[in-house]
């Protein structure tokens, strides 16, 4: 009764267009709904970092080490991994190697970054998102092992798993071994979604023939990875497992602190949503890059907010209601340097998730564009060759349209049971 309350009520006020409703009565039924939530019991989860350094150190002793990593490359306390490994006897940091976003999540997506020795308290940093997308042979001289630790959120096209595919090929051809230390999925291990990509349209945001969202901790990937052989090469690959971690677990109910992953992931909930709205990246539709709740807000100055927002709500979605909304995209540093509709009024929607576990990301994504592209056929603009990359095929405009909700069904049954051998946790 507590869900269908707030539900009903999101679903009335969204669809009100008189002067009497105040914005203040949905954050209202917010409210209640977060104080009606059951409370859950957090999880004491040890991140495969805290296990290697407090259990098995002796993996890396006496080793010298190149280390793949960002700023979400914490332990259960907070602290990145490069400060504990320098304070330990024994063990020697050669490079640090960063995917996108740059060593301290610093830079926007596609932005390049170089240090260039800039850092005098830390290794050699060496960016994977520049000129070389994986190690070279330069590069991995004197190492004895890699470490992979980075925090994943569980979608294809989020490019740090293109980076653990890469630097396992350059480690497989220069006889190096991959310690991957694993992470939680924070969007969960039991939903997958959306099509499979077609090894037609590999590029570095869809690497692997996987779903959208395809539910594995990014040590259970590596594991596919390899035993699939999706790369060149098959290197010497462990990894050292997380404590406490099973696969109905969302971040939240863990104790570990969240840390944003990319700049514009900045909580769990857009972690939830992104799969199926970075589709929005492919269209002139503003994702919501340049505001604070980037993939939370979508639109464009020529969308009628209270009518899109009526008609998407009574497509009955699950688990998810949608707010009229009007922002401006502004610059943001870091997170986004040049958002569509830059300083320019944009009507749309708020995405607002009532049930994570019935909410389809990849479904909702593609229903959003379809009902645009139904009351703005002139305006919409899709980039063919962007939604292709992230799709995985050419038939998005197709399955968009055909609303079949059980179009993926048998190729996620085959994936889901060809990936149960690789896992690591219940």
């Amino acid at each position: 009764m507590r869900f269908n309350f707030f539900y009903a009520g999101l679903l009335v006020w969204a669809g009100c267009t008189t002067q009497t409703q105040t914005p203040q009565s949905i954050h209202q039924i917010q409210d209640k709904y977060q104080k009606d939530k059951p409370k859950v019991n957090l999880s004491t989860v040890r991140l495969g970092l805290d296990v290697l350094l407090d259990d098995k150190i002796e993996l890396i002793k006496n080793k010298s080490i190149g280390l793949v990593t960002n700023n979400s490359g914490i332990d259960n306390n907070g602290v990145s991994n490069y400060e504990r490994l320098m304070k330990i006897k024994d063990i020697s940091i050669k490079v640090i190697f960063s995917p996108e976003h740059g060593l301290f999540g610093e830079a926007a997506a596609g932005e390049k970054v170089n240090y260039n020795g800039q850092i005098k308290t830390l290794p050699k940093i060496v960016s994977l998102y520049g000129d070389n997308r994986k190690p070279t042979q330069t590069q991995m001289e004197d190492i004895d092992i890699i470490i992979y630790d980075i925090q994943d959120i569980g979608a294809r096209f989020y490019t740090y798993i293109s980076t653990l595919g890469m630097v396992m090929e350059s480690a497989s051809k220069h006889g190096v071994k991959v310690l991957v230390l694993d992470r939680p999925n924070p969007i969960g291990g039991n939903i997958i979604e959306g099509p499979i990509l077609d090894l037609k349209f590999q590029t570095f945001v869809g690497y692997y023939p996987i779903p959208t969202r395809y539910g594995l901790t990014i040590g259970e990937l590596a594991l596919m990875i390899n035993g699939e052989k999706w790369i060149d090469g098959n290197p010497e690959l462990e990894i050292v497992k997380m404590k406490g971690w099973t696969r109905d677990l969302w971040y939240d109910q863990t104790k570990l602190p969240w840390v944003k992953p990319s700049p514009n992931i900045p909580d769990l909930n857009t972690a939830i949503i992104y799969p199926g709205m970075c589709l929005l990246e492919a269209t002139n539709i503003s994702e919501g890059r340049g505001t604070k709740k980037p993939f939370k807000k979508f639109g464009a100055p020529w969308i009628n907010k209270i009518e899109l927002s009526k008609e998407l709500n009574n497509l009955n979605l699950p688990g998810v209601v949608f707010k009229p909304i009007t922002f401006i995209p502004t610059p943001i540093k870091g997170m986004s340097n040049n958002p569509k509709y830059k300083n320019q009024v944009c009507h749309g929607a708020e995405i607002i998730v009532t049930n994570r576990e019935k909410f389809n990301s990849v479904r909702t994504g593609m229903r959003v564009i379809d009902k645009i592209k139904e009351k703005y056929p002139t305006h919409l603009k899709i980039k063919t060759s962007g939604m292709n990359r992230l799709w995985g095929n050419a038939e998005f405009s197709f399955q968009a349209s055909t609303n079949n909700i059980n179009q993926f069904y048998q190729p996620l049954k085959i994936f889901n049971n060809r990936s149960k051998k690789y896992y690591l946790y219940e």
